[in-house]
């Protein structure tokens, strides 16, 4: 299923971004997936991006994906989850979708050790909870986890003219 999210209060901060979502069991067996389509880059991305194509201040690129508790409908002015609950270190690489190498690949799988109904996903350049800057953010699920079951996440950032 892919549902498209164009989030009304995005202003002009926008950049495709398709999110695929695994929900897998405690044998990494898939529970459940969705393939998401949204297209909002918070402020302090675009910030980041900036940054990044400048090579202003030593940026540091994205490295991390966190999940959250937070059901607020996300927003430009966002510069952190609701509720952050878990943060993971992600793979990142290069990849084609329209054109050769015109796609940034996140991907990160978080392994639960407690129960959430995580309803909030977004990508930070800080594997550190609660630190970094937000690239994107979006809202999600829920998904009822439990010890032992985990949340793969793969973030593809489109670049179009």
């Amino acid at each position: 299923m892919v549902n498209k999210n164009n989030h009304s209060n995005t202003s002009e901060n926008k950049e495709q971004v398709i999110l695929t979502i695994k929900f897998l069991d405690k044998e990494n067996n898939v529970i459940d997936s969705q393939i998401k389509e949204f297209d909002l880059v918070v402020n302090t991305g675009l910030s980041l991006r900036a940054s990044l194509l400048g090579n202003i201040s030593t940026p540091i690129a994205l490295d991390a994906i966190a999940v959250g508790t937070g059901t607020t409908a996300p927003a430009v002015t966002d510069s952190a989850l609701v509720t952050e609950v878990e943060r993971v270190t992600s793979t990142n690489t290069i990849v084609t979708t329209n054109v050769t190498d015109d796609t940034c690949e996140i991907v990160g799988t978080i392994a639960f050790t407690a129960s959430y109904a995580i309803s909030e996903v977004a990508t930070f350049n800080s594997a550190t909870a609660s630190s970094g800057i937000m690239y994107s953010r979006d809202t999600i699920g829920p998904y009822n986890v439990v010890s032992g079951t985990s949340l793969q996440f793969t973030f593809k950032f489109v670049q179009t003219s």
